[in-house]
């Protein structure tokens, strides 16, 4: 350890370990780069017989965290930053391109949608969506009533799923993958609902869920969710990770970096990333021991 580093000793263990993850994909592309001497004639022949290549896709470079009970994440950033990514790897719905991914339990990601079928009812769907996550039938009844409560769709649970909003669908999904009592929950932009009511009753089941000593990730392009909800956020931008502290600082921040290129300011956005990667502090995951190191 360098002499400028700060090693963070951790008690216990940590619920979640990102070691050096990376994403990358090969998919094709239509665009080709054409040959300088390339006579006008020849590129309308390849052109009449299209033939894609294959490019790499940074999805995540190269990212390290480690969380601890008690802790809510918040994940924000651009689209296509990286953050559904990060959360299907921690989820295990996805394997990297390199790293590990250590867990103290299997995570519960948020959406049970291969479970629900649009043509059954609420209340039918609550009992496939308990099944589908592995509790019995007579948990899946015990839970019943504080899911459609959490919900607040009492007045349409016995609709079939495809009469509901995608806002009440959402809510639906939340309080049945909230039920399973989970040590570790992912969150992807499901709390998005406009409903202030469900926010606050979202906002108090997370925070029992934290008391529990379980940790929660939330990705959502509503800051003032991430800002209500989480201990803690994490930015991403291009698969970098730019931020990775106090929700106060990182919000602040990134709603700067946001307004400048809103007005066009590229240089100034692209100054300000960099800036916060310079000041970025890294965590190093080290072998045989639970610990942060800064430097």
């Amino acid at each position: 350890m360098d002499a400028d580093e700060q090693a963070i000793y951790i008690d216990g263990h940590p619920c979640v370990v990102v070691d050096r993850v990376e994403m990358r994909y090969r998919v094709a592309s239509s665009e080709s780069v054409e040959r300088p001497k390339e006579r006008f004639s020849s590129r309308v022949l390849r052109s009449a017989v299209p033939k894609s290549s294959l490019v790499t896709v940074h999805a995540l470079n190269e990212i390290s965290l480690v969380v601890e009970r008690g802790e809510s994440v918040g994940i924000i950033g651009r689209n296509g930053s990286g953050k559904s990514t990060l959360m299907k790897i921690i989820s295990g719905q996805s394997k990297p391109t390199s790293g590990a991914v250590y867990a103290s339990s299997t995570p519960i990601m948020l959406g049970v949608n291969a479970a629900l079928v649009q043509d059954l009812s609420g209340d039918q769907n609550v009992i496939l969506g308990c099944l589908a996550m592995g509790m019995s039938r007579a948990e899946a009844d015990e839970k019943f009533d504080g899911i459609v409560e959490l919900s607040g769709l009492e007045k349409s649970i016995h609709l079939p799923m495809k009469s509901y909003s995608s806002g009440m669908a959402s809510r639906l999904r939340f309080a049945i993958a909230a039920a399973v009592d989970p040590e570790i929950l992912l969150v992807d932009e499901a709390l998005n609902t406009g409903d202030a009511q469900f926010a606050d009753r979202s906002k108090l089941r997370m925070d029992e869920l934290r008391a529990q000593a379980g940790c929660v990730f939330l990705v959502s392009h509503s800051l003032e969710t991430i800002s209500d909800m989480c201990t803690r956020v994490i930015w991403l931008d291009k698969g970098d990770l730019i931020m990775d502290g106090e929700p106060n600082v990182a919000i602040k921040a990134y709603q700067e970096f946001t307004k400048q290129l809103s007005k066009g300011n590229n240089i100034s956005a692209e100054a300000m990333l960099e800036e916060a990667k310079a000041n970025l502090v890294v965590t190093e995951v080290r072998e045989r021991s639970s610990r942060r190191v800064r430097g």
